[in-house]
């Protein structure tokens, strides 16, 4: 990245978050499985909901290490959020 070599503006970096949409879906075992269509191959699993969601995180961390490596585009972060409201 053409920004780093300064030990404030690494930091800084380091600290910015990135958000990417993620599935999960329970298989026919009951082994969640979460997917970031984002970032293709990206998929991870565990034994729970919150399971998968730390596991695909990491993958997610990976994967972006991985791009930023080898001198690839990162896809951009989603600008959305989740509104809730009542079911009635």
């Amino acid at each position: 990245m053409f920004l780093t070599g300064w030990p404030r503006l690494d930091a800084l970096l380091e600290c910015w978050v990135m958000k990417y949409r993620v599935y999960l879906e329970q298989d026919e075992d009951g082994v969640f499985v979460a997917t970031c269509p984002a970032l293709p191959g990206c998929v991870s699993q565990g034994r729970s909901r919150a399971d998968a969601t730390d596991n695909i995180r990491e993958a997610i961390e990976g994967y972006l290490k991985s791009l930023t490596k080898h001198g690839e585009p990162v896809p951009p972060s989603i600008l959305e959020e989740i509104i809730e409201v009542g079911g009635g």
